[in-house]
């Protein structure tokens, strides 16, 4: 089977990886969502990161990929003794995926030739301790939405249904895609979310030959293609491991603090999300830039994708919420 696309080979998108990249720092920021045009690597861009990722340590045949054998919930059969070393998982969710499939129900089969009461699980057991992506999410069924948003926030998922009572662990970053022109979500489910990108196909020739080059590459000369580009992954994966380590060591003082509850005021952004999404964010790109301290250069890194899809659309200002986030940011932080 062919290893996904090198993350390090992807050409262009910055703040697209730059989202992805400070999720796998702290996946309690929340999911991202990526707006934006067809085949512009969104898809690409969450495999190939969780690909250079660190294996993961899951004891064998268990349902919900738990580290250790006494995390291994009640109703799963045949699990084994011993743990293995598996890929970060990533789940991709279909748009028409019912419930069911999302949260697992009642095993059927079992029920109709055994008559057993048996959980069959879903795709959000699959999905802990990996991604779970959704290509095309603002035409996902609202309450599928809600649902999924809920289970990302707590990293729980609760069966109530069939006769059957069930709970386990479902911790996963969560990541949709999507076009704008097809449809939109509601502000509360954005607010969910915990970081917004905007994606665009490239206007620069260099670059739109520079990405068809490498995908040539890759699918014609896979073997000397990923050759290529393991070393730049392998830093990748070493700065996200040692960003992770570092993350408590990085406090916010009262200045950043104000700066960021300023910011949000200025703004008028609803609720509290958006500062401690804001702050987190800012503390996984210090950490990941190996700064010791959190500044006002890492709020204006993140600012933009933290906060843009909190705000209210303004009909008479066509610049777009990022352009305003960051003329903000520049009156706040100067």
């Amino acid at each position: 089977m062919k290893q996904p696309f090198p993350f390090s080979a992807i050409v262009g998108q910055d703040e697209m990886k730059q989202a992805v990249i400070l999720t796998a720092i702290d996946p309690s920021i929340g999911g991202v969502l990526v707006f934006g045009d067809r085949g512009t690597g969104k898809s690409t861009a969450v495999r190939a990161l969780a690909a250079l990722l660190p294996p993961i340590i899951a004891v064998e045949n268990c349902p919900i990929n738990a580290e250790r054998h006494a995390d291994c919930p009640d109703w799963a059969e045949n699990v084994g003794k011993v743990t293995h070393e598996i890929p970060t998982p990533v789940v991709d969710l279909p748009l028409g995926a019912t419930e069911d499939r999302v949260t697992g129900a009642l095993d059927i089969e079992k029920a109709l030739t055994q008559g057993q009461k048996a959980f069959q699980p879903g795709l959000l057991a699959k999905a802990n301790r990996g991604y779970l992506y959704i290509d095309e999410v603002n035409l996902l069924e609202d309450h599928i939405v809600d649902l999924l948003l809920d289970v990302a926030q707590s990293g729980e998922n609760v069966v109530e249904r069939d006769g059957l009572s069930i709970r386990h662990a479902a911790r996963f970053v969560l990541v949709g895609s999507g076009n704008p022109e097809e449809g939109e979500l509601r502000p509360q489910l954005l607010d969910r979310f915990g970081l917004s990108v905007d994606v665009a196909s490239p206007t620069d020739i260099e670059e739109r030959i520079e990405v068809i080059r490498r995908r040539d590459a890759y699918e014609n000369d896979n073997s000397a293609f990923m050759l290529r580009w393991q070393a730049e992954d392998a830093a990748i994966r070493d700065r996200i491991i040692g960003a992770r380590a570092a993350l408590k060591k990085l406090s916010a003082t009262d200045a950043v603090l104000r700066d960021i509850s300023q910011l949000c005021l200025t703004l008028g952004a609803d609720g509290l999300r958006g500062e401690l999404t804001l702050l987190k964010a800012a503390r996984a790109f210090a950490a990941y830039r190996d700064d010791t301290a959190l500044a006002r250069v890492h709020m204006r890194a993140v600012a933009a994708m933290a906060l843009r899809h909190r705000l209210r659309r303004d009909p008479l200002d066509e610049a777009g919420t990022g352009t305003r986030v960051m003329r903000v940011v520049e009156e706040v932080l100067a």
